[in-house]
């Protein structure tokens, strides 16, 4: 049960947060519909139901010695808005548990739970969640950081002058940055295209502190939109904070670090 009935505070900030400007929740008053899990989560401090599925299976796959996770896809069905005052409840079942299954990350199980929220006894929304318990891979000899396993693609490319983007071979949906099975299909035979290399400066922010070895603040980091449709973080570089936009178009580079890494950065087409 909801530790606290759909209220307007809350919807404000959700909205405030997304950026969502739809007048009608407000004017309503009504939850928008993605917020339905919000309503029942356990919070920072609180703790997971003694019959909660998806906690109980963690904890097995733990013990087997499958410790890593990343959830992999996520699908939300709404029957109706919730209204204000309404105390939702939810029903979470064990779906499916598949595996042993290769994976990039390593060897692990695909954990799948169906989930349903009720106000009073009328179903309101419905959720598929899928998350990958795997056994993470022996670190690399030496030690120091490497990429996380299957985003090699991606940095060979940059070493190779190239951005490149994943690719799902089924579907054909891109995705940045990369995963290990395509949100849209759930596939996990995955490519890559190389991009273009040109984007929209879609958000922005100026780092002044903490100090950053060999970066002198302040500088822009910069999330840009490729006209491919993904999206990718990069510090913006030739121009000062103050000539930086949103929407002004920019143009992929490659910052040399060191011999092994490379760094996309942005600068003026």
């Amino acid at each position: 049960m909801a530790t606290d009935p759909v209220n307007v505070p809350m919807i404000r900030h959700w909205l405030e947060a997304m950026g969502d400007t739809n007048p009608v929740y407000l004017a309503e008053p009504v939850a928008p519909p993605a917020m339905v899990q919000v309503w029942t989560m356990f919070g920072l401090t609180g703790q997971r139901p003694a019959d909660d599925p998806l906690g109980a299976m963690v904890a097995l796959l733990d013990e087997a010695g499958f410790t890593s996770v990343v959830a992999t896809n996520c699908e939300q069905t709404y029957h109706r808005y919730l209204r204000v005052g309404e105390r939702v409840s939810v029903a979470s079942r064990l779906g499916e548990v598949t595996g042993p299954k290769r994976t990039a990350l390593g060897e692990g199980w695909f954990v799948t739970t169906l989930s349903t929220w009720y106000a009073g006894d009328e179903p309101v929304a419905e959720m598929m969640f899928r998350v990958l318990k795997f056994r993470p891979r022996a670190a690399a000899p030496g030690g120091g950081l490497r990429p996380v396993a299957g985003t090699g693609f991606f940095w060979d490319g940059l070493r190779a002058g190239e951005l490149r983007i994943q690719r799902c071979a089924g579907c054909a949906e891109l995705r940045h940055p990369p995963g290990v099975t395509c949100p849209r299909c759930g596939g996990d035979e995955l490519g890559y295209v190389r991009a273009a290399g040109l984007g929209t400066v879609y958000s922005f922010v100026v780092h002044h502190h903490p100090p950053v070895p060999g970066r002198t603040a302040p500088f822009v980091v910069a999330l840009v939109e490729l006209d491919e449709g993904v999206r990718m973080v990069g510090e913006l570089v030739g121009m000062a904070p103050a000539e930086v936009a949103i929407g002004m178009r920019v143009r992929a580079r490659f910052d040399r670090v060191d011999d092994e890494l490379v760094l996309p950065v942005w600068g003026a087409p």
